[in-house]
């Protein structure tokens, strides 16, 4: 979703294909929406390859990521959370991993407050139950 101050939203975006659409420069279109040359272009482009779906905002997550940590090293992490009960500081140094890094595995686990496990089990406890 773009911005309230954004140069382009969607309405924009359409309104530009359509002014370049008729047969004006790009150029011309451009400076008078205040935008640069390759944004414009950027969105004709996109514009004639996907259609009405390429003038939506897109997400910028990346496709992948190639140097997340495996998951078996995310396994230990997390078997030393629980069985052990070390946070980031002393897992990282166990493991060779940086406390930064740990600490990110274990928020993405869920396991990332000590207070959210039990302290015998090492389970994570649901302390509010709702239906909705």
């Amino acid at each position: 979703m773009s911005h309230r101050n954004a140069r382009l939203t969607v309405f924009g975006r359409r309104l530009l294909v359509e002014r370049v659409e008729s047969g004006r420069p790009v150029a011309h279109v451009a400076a008078e929406m205040g935008i640069s040359r390759a944004t414009a272009h950027k969105w004709i482009r996109r514009w004639r390859a996907e259609g009405q779906a390429g003038l939506h905002d897109r997400s910028s997550r990346p496709h992948s990521t190639p140097h997340r940590t495996p998951p078996a090293i995310e396994a230990r992490v997390c078997d030393l959370r629980r069985d052990r009960k070390l946070g980031p500081a002393r897992i990282g140094p166990i493991l060779g991993l940086p406390a930064s890094t740990v600490h990110r595995i274990l928020t993405r686990h869920h396991l990332h407050r000590l207070t959210w496990l039990d302290r015998p089990t090492g389970t994570v406890i649901r302390r509010y139950e709702r239906d909705r």
